[in-house]
């Protein structure tokens, strides 16, 4: 019962903080004209452009004031997976926030380049890697209902960073629509913070729970911001800090490949481009009318709003059925 009220406060905390925290920072922003630069390929969309950007400030800061609060309590205890976590959440923040930053700059939506992006994601997975390991973590990949434990050695670093570059990606891709990614981020993270608190008897998993809902009471938040029509984008601060923390916790919990079931609809988005990619660049010849896939929804004819509803009651679904049934994964 205890961690039952515990994550109830978290969540009601990050909500109530992410709300205050909005209310203050949107006026700031538009009065900075910092706006979201938006592709004259998206005709559908030109009627956002300079909807203010960087809208991840409104639910990381309130996570982070949360997890401080709640830790002066005494409800939390700062462990090595709380910092690995917070590690990978803010190191993929300022990554975003930069990248953010020269497309305002620029007016632009070219930002970082590719090579820089991707020298700070492998300093960032040596770090969670170093930490991980010298804390007693195991470089495993385990599914325990198949028996399976591979020693991957070395070679998880590897892994860890694929799963944060894939995830941050995967997340950033998705985060077309107004409340598409905050919605199902939201959703993913209520996933993740139900399996740590039933593996709570694991080392620093309580902990990981309760960071959970307090991002998922954060992500309500923002929502009320960020639906449509919204009053901010998350913008890459926001959506690579969702996706690589997202890869940080299914590593931390042990639930490595519950990911691309819990995080499916990003998976689908992100296969859905590299598809159209290989299609035109290799045959010319276009699988679907836009992507990623939600683009392809609109050139359809769908309303943006049926589609969002549709991609969460996906995920939610998805979700449910690994929480259900692959909890031991």
């Amino acid at each position: 019962m205890l961690i039952l009220a515990k994550s109830t406060m978290a969540i009601m905390l990050g909500f109530i903080l992410a709300i205050i925290v909005g209310l203050i920072f949107i006026p700031l922003i538009k009065k900075l004209n910092i706006g979201q630069h938006v592709s004259h390929t998206l005709e559908k969309h030109l009627k956002k452009e300079g909807t203010p950007t960087m809208g991840g400030f409104i639910f990381i800061i309130p996570t982070i004031l949360a997890l401080v609060f709640l830790w002066l309590y005494g409800s939390i205890e700062i462990t090595s997976n709380i910092i690995i976590v917070l590690c990978v959440f803010l190191s993929y923040a300022a990554l975003g926030f930069a990248d953010d930053f020269l497309k305002v700059r620029y007016k632009n939506n070219k930002g970082l380049s590719i090579l820089l992006k991707l020298l700070i994601q492998t300093i960032i997975a040596l770090v969670f890697f170093y930490i991980y390991i010298r804390n007693g973590g195991e470089p495993t990949i385990e599914i325990t209902f198949l028996n399976i434990d591979v020693n991957l050695g070395w070679l998880y670093g590897l892994f860890i960073l694929f799963l944060l570059v894939g995830s941050s990606n995967a997340v950033n891709i998705t985060d077309g629509l107004d409340g598409l990614a905050g919605g199902l981020s939201a959703i993913a993270f209520l996933a993740y913070g139900l399996i740590a608190w039933s593996t709570s008897w694991l080392s620093g998993n309580t902990e990981i729970a309760i960071f959970c809902f307090i991002l998922v009471g954060s992500l309500l938040g923002f929502l009320l911001f960020n639906t449509h029509k919204a009053k901010v984008f998350m913008g890459d601060t926001g959506s690579m800090a969702l996706g690589a923390t997202l890869a940080a916790i299914a590593i931390l919990t042990r639930h490595e490949i519950s990911l691309a079931v819990i995080g499916g609809v990003f998976v689908i988005e992100t296969l859905s481009s590299f598809i159209q990619i290989i299609a035109i660049t290799k045959f010319n010849k276009k699988i679907l009318k836009k992507a990623p896939l939600h683009h392809h929804f609109e050139e359809l004819g769908w309303e943006e709003t049926d589609i969002v509803k549709l991609f969460w009651v996906v995920g939610l679904i998805l979700a449910m059925l690994m929480i259900t049934y692959g909890i031991w994964l």
